[in-house]
């Protein structure tokens, strides 16, 4: 088993942190798993890569060595397999197949929301409304969709004083209740 020096202490490297592509991966997951961990990488991906650059999909995270995590982030940046594996496949604006990956991932998917929003296309209106977008039911779910608040009756001071009124008007009278729900 290597060790790290870490503060003057040994320190086993099975449980360390590896930062792939500004992403912290455990030490002690097999570098199949492992790169999972990574936004945009995906289980084919993974086994992908592996193939490509004859990584062991065994071994640990931990145990590969500097130049094989620059192997890897090198591939990830330029990657160099078949189409039907990108994940942004003819871009809207160039045309071109690409896979990005991390932050960039996140920032491509609000432009594209931020787009369809602008041109006002039906799933744009959908993801602005926050209904789901794909044709999923509305009937039992997505009510309460990312409201984070239940629903209630708030009483304010006119509605108080407007049923009180409203007492005082039909004392008289018989078999008059107020309901209050």
């Amino acid at each position: 088993m290597t060790e790290i020096q870490k503060q003057g202490r040994q320190i086993p490297r099975e449980f360390s942190i590896i930062r792939i592509m500004q992403t912290d991966v455990p030490g002690n997951k097999k570098v199949f798993v492992g790169l999972t961990y990574i936004k945009g990488v995906s289980w084919a991906i993974s086994n992908a890569l592996c193939k490509i650059l004859n990584l062991d999909q065994d071994k640990k995270i931990s145990e590969l060595s500097d130049d094989e995590i620059k192997k890897i982030s090198e591939f990830l940046r330029n990657p160099t397999f078949l189409d039907f594996l990108y994940n942004r496949r003819k871009d809207f604006e160039t045309g071109k197949n690409y896979h990005i990956i991390t932050s960039g991932l996140d920032m491509s998917k609000e432009f594209d929301i931020r787009r369809l929003k602008k041109i006002r296309s039906y799933r744009g209106l959908r993801h602005a409304l926050g209904q789901p977008v794909r044709g999923q039911s509305t009937r039992s779910h997505f009510r309460k969709r990312g409201k984070g608040k239940a629903v209630g009756v708030r009483k304010t001071k006119g509605v108080k004083q407007k049923w009180k009124d409203k007492r005082k008007n039909t004392q008289g009278q018989e078999n008059f209740t107020i309901r209050l729900e």
